[in-house]
């Protein structure tokens, strides 16, 4: 099943990422696609702070690989260079037990499961076309 929606700003991108916040549970993964700049990092965010408080401190994951909420684990792939490490960065456990949001997820691809959630976000104007497939 496919959804696509247009976001005009910023602002419309948090509120629809607190919405879909909502309907996760533990265990599922989203895979977050979309080139540098498009938003991963602010959906992430998004749904971290819905889930775990408005006050709740999102660091970015890009130079610690891995971020984690009690139950939910935000990982950025984008310098790892090979999917041997994903076992030794928790990917693995997250994926079982947690709400896990991934961003650059293709080197994880061989190992998501078929469950998972992926959210493709690309230019759309000045805004943003976020297209989620099940």
């Amino acid at each position: 099943m496919n959804k696509e929606y247009i976001l005009n700003d910023v602002e419309q991108m948090r509120a629809w990422a607190a919405d879909f916040a909502r309907t996760l549970t533990a265990p599922c993964v989203v895979a977050l696609h979309g080139d540098l700049g498009m938003g991963k990092s602010e959906i992430a965010r998004a749904v971290i702070k819905t889930l775990r408080g408005a006050d709740t401190v999102v660091p970015s994951p890009t130079f610690t690989i891995v971020q984690s909420y009690d139950g939910i684990s935000h990982f950025d792939l984008y310098r790892v260079e090979d999917v041997s490490e994903l076992t030794e960065v928790g990917l693995e456990y997250a994926m079982e037990n947690d709400i896990t949001l991934i961003e650059w997820p293709e080197i994880a691809q061989s190992i998501l499961p078929c469950s998972t959630i992926h959210v493709f976000i690309s230019n759309y104007g000045d805004g943003r076309k976020i297209v989620v497939k099940k």
